[in-house]
């Protein structure tokens, strides 16, 4: 049995595999989780999992002590201490997990998570290149968290809207809520200016995608939930898009599934 952790900047994602099914998959707000369920020791947060157990339904704590691997990746994996876990990179880890998820071998993957986003080029299963932004927030969930307050709307909701876009001309996470509340005083509509937030997160990949062209482009992250950003990708690519059944997990399956 094995154990893969995704600790990324808003949500730690857990799942534990048995080579053939996935027993569990959790989510935990990192912040909550790390003060539960963690302690400082030698300059490092250390998890103990057994403290874990009690948010376990299908998985004994023999069976957790008798674990044979425990991998760990995430924006949160080198300053994470868990005794006898191995650390991989998030790259490898979301290859690996969309490999699985799909069973395709040749696609440019889209991870797109709270703090940060990433572009990858799978070819023949491994990665053949990829792009990283992990300097701010821009173009990332925390961005359509905060423009989806600005404007009285849930995630799902402003994940809707795709027509005619108002331009936006920053996704920074701070300077965006400034403009956002400017156009919103100009008189533009709600349903268009979601359509420019969800523009302006697809217009921050563009680029990235038309250098790592593919027939396949496989979304995942809490990004690919968001419905227009998705069809701006079909749209402006002509490429097939992909959501795998667990987008979100999918670093965490990337762990277990294909090491």
């Amino acid at each position: 049995m094995k154990i893969g952790i995704d600790l990324g900047s808003r949500e730690m994602k857990l799942v534990i595999y048995d080579g053939k099914d996935f027993l569990e998959m959790k989510k935990y707000d990192t912040i909550k989780f790390y003060k539960k369920f963690g302690r400082r020791d030698k300059g490092k947060i250390k998890i103990d999992l057994e403290d874990f157990h009690s948010n376990l339904k299908k998985v004994s704590l023999k069976q957790l002590r008798d674990s044979n691997q425990l991998i760990v990746t995430g924006y949160g994996r080198n300053n994470l201490n868990v005794e006898g876990a191995t650390i991989i990179s998030e790259i490898n880890a979301h290859a690996r997990g969309a490999v699985h998820q799909t069973g395709l071998f040749d696609f440019t993957l889209i991870d797109l998570g709270g703090q940060d986003s990433k572009v990858t080029l799978v070819r023949e299963g491994n990665v053949s290149d990829f792009v990283m932004n992990d300097k701010c927030a821009a173009g990332g969930g925390r961005y359509l968290e905060n423009m989806a307050r600005v404007l009285d709307m849930t995630l799902k909701e402003l994940g809707q809207y795709d027509k005619d876009p108002v331009d936006i001309s920053s996704t920074c996470a701070t300077f965006g809520e400034t403009e956002m509340l400017s156009k919103v005083m100009e008189g533009c509509k709600a349903e268009e200016l979601a359509a420019g937030i969800n523009q302006a997160v697809f217009n921050r990949i563009h680029p990235i995608l038309n250098r790592f062209r593919s027939d396949i482009i496989v979304v995942c992250g809490g990004v690919a939930k968001n419905r227009a950003i998705k069809k701006m990708i079909e749209r402006h690519t002509k490429s097939d898009v992909i959501v795998p059944k667990y987008p979100q997990f999918n670093g965490a399956i990337g762990c277990v599934a294909g090491s």
